[in-house]
């Protein structure tokens, strides 16, 4: 392919554009020399800047900062009962104060996002709960890797620009930040999406949106404060530094495939089996309520080791959120269990279990688990010794979407689609090719001892969604990996490498070899910014399989070429694995060979996994 090709502007889909960081003119300080920080956007000295008019100004000139709460100059909810009283828009369009209830997101309430805690302005309907961005400095302190904003656009259109980060000390970063506009953005990359929107004439049947955006900041920096971007259409309704996720690493990881029905489930207990990469002595989950549009309350929770089935090799050890036994998780948020010590094995399955009190009649869900987990009859069964109570099984994973252990290196995400999810794996067994990677870099000691979190959806695509990302659906193939990448890649626990592994389903259902490159060159700049390694494998093959045609090949050859010959120099791709060299047959390379072949033509065997997984030169995962 010619290089030029590859030199269009890559066009940005939803929070795309918000992991670009600016790099500030000028000249760097010392730490952003060699030896200095190792990732995030540059660090220069601050020698101030231009006040927004009418700002308090400080001996040097440049505006003080305040809170955010105390910029609020725009009020975005209103009751629906005086719809007349907010005016988010500018046209009297508003979010309704009860819709936003029922979605858990009150007052004054904390929220969980992309590991973000962040608050809903303590405001009550009516009265300002947002700041329209126009260069305002906000007071804001914490080290951590990123920063959170909750955010939306008005004006039908992105909205955004370039922000400032103070560090104390004296040193600052800029940021590009973007968001989506409340009624047109993606539904794929939302945070909550609300049935109508409030006007002074009755309310509207149009879905309003609002965004969870991160931005990289220079990690090891204490914040001191931010200046917000300059433009009146990009509104911020909260703001927080996401904290590093540093002495902690992934052990287990699932992406919600979709929004499905299940159960319906009434006070049940689920007890989700989940198979480890690393161990450590302390442990962690999180649960995910992504794309939903209503709260669900967890009960309680436990941890165990498994012996068989749904029996623990001991009683299992309560988990606590917040210092409770329990929880509730706000549309589109999620909640981590508090540390607790617990010696997690390497290499073992555990047993998550947590009690719904509720009725659950729809939930997020990891639908291919290649793996049975247990559904209890009524009653909180979390921490039962015994597997007696659990009568029936499923082969999803539902709410649970990480285990995280104490310590350790940090983790490797393998972004993927359904032969990384381990579809025609033999099930029970842990045959899926990143399982089959942990055990080799657990048992080598050339590269740390990573975990590896498996991120693979059958189905997925790099570019276009299979499952719109919002309300209730019986495809389960994911929202796009570019839409996905924020939240199943750069918000993983300690991620220090993404192998990417995916371009299949996209060239069988028509996709160009052009798209699917920019897509691929867009995730690697994206992972860039934040300091994440990227390797990109190649598209294996397929003929014989209904949608690889021949003009599919020639689409998959094409990926392919690039990964091979142009990846590294164009996007900068840290390295290569060759799964189409490993898994194709000499002598008709556009099939499988027949011994890794499941049948279908598209999904390799346990043979073929293991191939995969052999072929893997540990160092390529980064040192």
């Amino acid at each position: 392919m010619r290089r030029s090709l590859w030199r269009a502007a890559v066009v940005v889909l939803g929070l795309c554009a918000a992991a670009m960081p600016v790099v500030p003119a000028g000249p760097a300080s010392a730490a952003d020399r060699p030896g200095g920080v190792p990732s995030g956007p540059s660090a220069v000295a601050d020698g101030g800047s231009a006040a927004p008019e009418g700002g308090p100004r400080t001996a040097s000139g440049g505006s003080a900062a305040l809170p955010l709460e105390r910029l609020f100059d725009n009020t975005a909810v209103s009751d629906d009962a005086r719809p007349g009283e907010a005016d988010f828009d500018g046209a009297g369009g508003s979010l309704s104060a009860r819709d936003l209830a029922a979605a858990g997101w009150t007052p004054g309430h904390s929220l969980t996002v992309q590991g973000a805690r962040l608050t809903w302005p303590r405001r009550d309907a009516g009265e300002p709960d947002n700041v329209r961005a126009d260069g305002q400095r906000v007071r804001l302190r914490g080290h951590g890797d990123a920063l959170a904003f909750l955010v939306a656009a008005t004006g039908g259109a992105e909205a955004g620009g370039t922000g400032t980060v103070r560090y104390a000390g004296g040193t600052r970063s800029r940021f590009r930040l973007s968001a989506p506009d409340w009624r047109t953005g993606p539904l794929a990359t939302k945070a909550v999406a609300l049935p109508r929107i409030n006007t002074p004439a009755g309310p509207l049947a149009h879905q309003a949106r609002l965004y969870v955006v991160t931005v990289p900041i220079a990690e090891g920096r204490e914040v001191a404060s931010v200046e917000l971007p300059r433009d009146d259409a990009l509104h911020v309704f909260a703001l927080s530094v996401r904290p590093s996720t540093r002495g902690w690493t992934g052990s287990w990881a699932a992406s919600s495939s979709g929004y499905t029905a299940v159960g319906p489930w009434t006070d049940r207990t689920l007890r989700l089996v989940v198979h480890t990469s690393a161990g450590g002595p302390r442990v962690r989950i999180r649960l995910d309520n992504t794309f939903a549009s209503s709260p669900v309350r967890v009960g309680s929770a436990t941890v165990a080791v498994r012996a068989s089935g749904a029996a623990p090799v001991a009683r299992p050890v309560p988990l606590t959120f917040r210092g409770s036994a329990g929880t509730v998780v706000p549309a589109g948020a999620q909640a981590f269990s508090d540390p607790v010590d617990f010696g997690v094995p390497e290499d073992a399955d555990l047993l998550v279990s947590f009690h719904l009190p509720g009725t659950v009649t729809a939930a997020p869900v990891h639908r291919l688990a290649v793996q049975r987990s247990y559904v209890s009859e009524p009653g909180d069964h979390a921490g039962d010794g015994s597997p007696a109570a659990y009568t029936s099984t499923i082969t999803s994973w539902p709410l649970l979407t990480g285990v995280d252990v104490g310590g350790g290196p940090g983790s490797v995400v393998v972004l993927g689609d359904s032969i990384t999810d381990g579809e025609k794996s033999t099930p029970d067994a842990n045959h899926r090719w990143p399982n089959v990677l942990a055990t080799r870099v657990l048992n080598q000691h050339v590269v740390p001892h990573y975990g590896v979190l498996n991120q693979g959806i059958s189905a997925n695509r790099v570019v276009g969604d299979r499952y719109p990302g919002d309300g209730v659906s019986t495809d389960t193939g994911g929202v796009s990996a570019l839409h996905r990448l924020d939240r199943d890649v750069l918000a993983q626990t300690s991620v220090r490498t993404v192998v990417v592994f995916e371009g299949v389903n996209d060239v069988r259902w028509g996709a160009s070899a052009d798209e699917v490159v920019a897509g691929l060159r867009e995730i690697a700049a994206r992972a860039h910014a934040r300091g994440v390694r990227v390797v990109a494998a190649t598209v294996a093959p397929c003929e014989g399989e209904a949608r690889c045609t021949a003009a599919a090949d020639t689409r998959r050859t094409a990926v392919n070429t690039w990964i091979r010959q142009e990846a590294a120099d164009e996007a900068g791709i840290d390295g290569v694995l060759d799964f189409d060299a490993v898994l194709r047959d000499p002598a008709h390379p556009a099939r499988l060979l027949a011994a890794y072949d499941s049948g279908d033509h598209l999904h390799p065997n346990d043979a073929g996994l293991a191939a995969m997984a052999r072929s893997v030169d540990p160092r390529v995962l980064g040192r």
